[in-house]
């Protein structure tokens, strides 16, 4: 689990790292070094209520029943899978343009008030944040070996974030934003699959859906044939890939319906930009404005 949530962490957090260094140095250049305090705030409103939020999955999952909280937590994994999914895409499409995005959006605020560059830091940090605190709770959840070790994961991952988004906003650091994001995207694209399996698992030990019992693979098994390297290569797998010791055949086919096609559309190449349409013969250009 801490190679996972490390990827996790470091993923999502250095794009709020990159949103709160874009707008920050936006001001700086702009002169506007006064309205730092309100986007400060808006960061700090942002990161409290991401915490809150995962304090409170957990102080809510711990009070139901067994069955209640595994389908609790079999639908919030899934909602976690369908959120860091579509952030992987919007990213991958996306990445080029938000630095004028967000100056667009903070250049507007800076007319309106401190109420609003509050506002536009608080969304930009915030989403990122709800998105973390979902996805690391149902890891965390999912953890054999208790809370700690996916939590020192991901808070590594946000450490090495802050410093990367640091150097990046002094400029010491050239890092091909597209390539990481991919190579990023990709990894956690990997992980999420295993968190989809497993999702689906738990709504089969919750009685939701059937085939609890139809077994399709038993790692734990065949990882203890080879003692404690054995042991060693079942908590790398576990860690990264969710293997649980045993796999149902529905949480198999689940992994691989996810993996296979999302994995294929992600690195498939970008579309090439179609070149504008001729103008017909003899037609007389349009006069400029």
């Amino acid at each position: 689990m801490v190679l996972g949530n490390f990827l996790i962490g470091l993923r999502e957090g250095l794009e709020a790292a990159l949103v709160v260094s874009i707008l920050i140095a936006y001001l700086v250049k702009s002169g506007h070094r006064g309205a730092l305090a309100p986007v400060w705030a808006g960061v700090g409103l942002a990161i409290v209520l991401s915490v809150g939020f995962g304090i409170a999955l957990s102080a809510a999952s711990s009070e139901m029943q067994f069955k209640t909280q595994e389908l609790f937590g079999g639908v919030l994994s899934i909602i976690a899978v369908g959120l860091v999914t579509w952030m992987v895409f919007w990213m991958r499409k996306t990445a080029r343009f938000m630095k004028a995005e967000l100056e667009g959006r903070l250049e507007g605020a800076l007319n309106v008030g401190p109420v609003a560059l509050a506002t536009v830091a608080f969304l930009a940090v915030g989403r990122e944040g709800l998105e973390t605190a979902l996805f690391l709770w149902t890891n965390i959840t999912n953890s054999a070996d208790g809370a700690v070790q996916p939590i020192v994961g991901a808070v590594g991952g946000l450490a090495v974030a802050v410093v990367l988004g640091y150097l990046l906003y002094l400029g010491g650091l050239s890092l091909n934003l597209k390539r990481f994001f991919t190579w990023t995207g990709a990894a956690l694209i990997v992980v999420a699959a295993g968190v989809f399996g497993y999702g689906f698992h738990d709504l089969q030990e919750a009685e939701v859906v059937p085939g609890l019992n139809a077994v399709a693979l038993e790692p734990h098994v065949f990882f203890a044939k080879f003692g404690t390297a054995g042991d060693w290569a079942q908590t790398l797998f576990q860690g990264v890939l969710n293997v649980t010791p045993q796999i149902t055949w529905l949480q198999l086919a689940m992994w691989a319906a996810y993996l296979v096609p999302v994995m294929a559309l992600f690195l498939r190449p970008a579309a090439p930009s179609r070149p504008a349409p001729a103008a017909p013969a003899g037609a007389s250009p349009s006069p400029s404005s």
